[in-house]
């Protein structure tokens, strides 16, 4: 295949992995994206095969995260989609190397398809695992298998059909196709059972109810980036939203909830201020004593320090504050800022962004309901939810419900939310929890541990979102398994480098 042909099929590829994700929702391209790159590497030459993978790369990256350019501007998603494509490009060069012989190899081919998610997952400045192949998976029926390999497991399923595809694709159209296509058939069979297989598996939802109520408060128009035009604004309209909620239980309009979740930085005053958090902790529990409820929610605080801290509260009627939660995995240029001095020169935001201290604990918090019993949340803020072991030690701590509480209001209108919301319903079926997303200004959703969403949003709209969630605390196998799949992938790697193939006749 002559290089210009197989970097056009590189091209391909990343336009139909982009497309695979949400808002477009198009998951079967994902297996084709996958498949493109496999046969524009076989037979290729490194050089080859690490332009077609950063070719992919870009295809891919550069409109998905189109929304990162909302506030920050053309330059630092440039950049992001740029340095997002190197993976892909060291993708394309290894597989150029393991199918060397020019046959498609969809087991050692998927396994490097691994390799690629797990460094760019922890890679550079901890990582920045979006957009991995298992979660443009949450409609498909292959996300069942998400229970039993986890989310990288599930990459590797969605790259090993994608691989089996254009094999079959190289022997149907290869010499010596008719003797092929037997071969081809099987290969096709496979794929189809690998893809629809999962379907089949059990996806448990039976559990204690929980009476939950999600608030999402939306923006005023005039809001910025800095999420308000006047300090106060928002904790008003989230306290205000909630009393609402309390007047329609006393009036017997509805049934008081269990428990009551707002998402990150829904106080925009500072509860832990020597100065103004008294004043807020108690503005905050006008909502709280009203409803007779506990109220989880999202708040930025400095305290008596010099950094923010992005935090979650648990607040108890006719108590205050109960507990706390520190996020420990901050976003890379969203919450910490690496190479500040070169970055400088991309945008303008850049000194906005303070450098935020990490929590040194997981997302546990006990929550004691009105009826005494007492509910275990794993909390995950904003991009924790795509950080493996933030998902899993919550998990492993003996979470029964997953709570992801995300502002997205940096974003404007793009797809991120849609990405967002679809991450955590993988995770949903992945671990078997119910999951509250919620979001200040969208998508939000209620979603049980099968991956459905109840009660989903629109974006910047305001909604009070209420359903009963099944609390969980049974293990997936995902949560023994996941930890082994990059290194099985490693091990196929490093033996698909070792094994050589002789060029086949096809």
């Amino acid at each position: 295949m002559p290089w210009p042909l197989r970097l056009l099929l590189a091209l391909l590829g990343g336009v139909a992995l982009w497309l695979a994700f949400p808002a477009h929702d198009l998951w079967p391209l994902a297996v084709v994206g996958v498949g493109a790159l496999a046969s524009a590497t076989a037979g290729a030459r490194i050089r080859t095969g690490l332009a077609a993978g950063f070719l992919l790369g870009l295809t891919w990256y550069t409109p998905m995260f189109v929304w990162a350019s909302t506030y920050a501007g053309v330059m630092p998603w440039v950049a992001m989609s740029m340095a997002s494509a190197l993976y892909p490009a060291a993708l394309g060069g290894l597989l150029a190397l393991l199918q060397r012989a020019g046959a498609v190899r969809p087991v050692v081919g998927a396994a490097a398809w691994v390799l690629m998610e797990y460094a760019r997952s922890v890679t550079p400045f901890g990582g920045f695992p979006w957009a991995r192949l298992g979660f443009s998976q949450a409609d498909s029926p292959l996300l069942g298998a998400v229970s039993l390999v986890a989310v990288a497991g599930l990459g590797f399923l969605v790259a090993l059909v994608g691989g089996l595809l254009a094999r079959a694709v190289q022997l149907a159209v290869g010499r010596g196709a008719a003797r092929s296509l037997p071969r081809a058939a099987m290969l096709v069979a496979v794929a189809t059972v690998v893809t629809l297989a999962p379907a089949a598996l059990p996806r448990p939802t039976g559990g204690d109810p929980l009476d939950v109520a999600a608030v999402q408060g939306d923006l005023p128009p005039d809001f910025t980036r800095t999420l308000s035009a006047e300090r106060g604004t928002m904790l008003e309209r989230y306290t205000s939203m909630t009393e609402d909620l309390a007047d329609e239980v006393s009036s017997g309009q509805a049934a008081p909830p269990d428990l009551v979740i707002w998402p990150e930085g829904a106080s925009d005053l500072d509860p832990f201020s020597p100065s103004e958090g008294p004043s807020t902790v108690e503005q905050m529990m006008t909502g709280v004593d009203a409803l007779g409820a506990p109220v989880v929610l999202g708040a930025v605080s400095y305290g008596t320090g010099e950094a923010p801290r992005n935090m979650v509260l648990e607040l108890q009627p006719g108590e205050g504050v109960d507990d706390t939660y520190q996020k420990v995995y901050l976003a890379p240029f969203g919450e910490r800022m690496p190479l500040r001095p070169l970055v400088r020169h991309l945008s303008e935001w850049v000194d906005r962004i303070p450098d935020w201290e990490a929590g040194t604990e997981p997302g546990l918090m006990d929550v004691r309901l009105a009826d005494g019993r007492e509910v275990r949340l794993g909390l995950g803020i904003c991009f924790e939810v795509v950080v493996d072991p933030a998902v899993r030690d919550v998990v492993a701590g003996g979470a029964e419900l997953l709570v992801v509480p995300t502002s997205n209001a940096w974003f404007g209108e793009g797809d991120q939310s849609a990405q967002h919301i679809a991450t955590s319903r993988v995770r949903a079926v992945e671990y078997g929890r119910s999951v509250v997303h919620i979001s200040n200004v969208g998508i939000s959703g209620l979603i049980s541990p099968d991956g459905v969403v109840h009660e989903p949003t629109e974006l910047f709209t305001q909604a009070v979102l209420r359903d009963e969630l099944p609390l969980r605390t049974d293990l997936t196998p995902a949560f023994a398994t996941g930890p082994w799949v990059v290194p099985a992938a490693a091990a196929l790697v490093v033996v698909g480098l070792l094994v050589r193939r002789r060029p086949r006749a096809d």
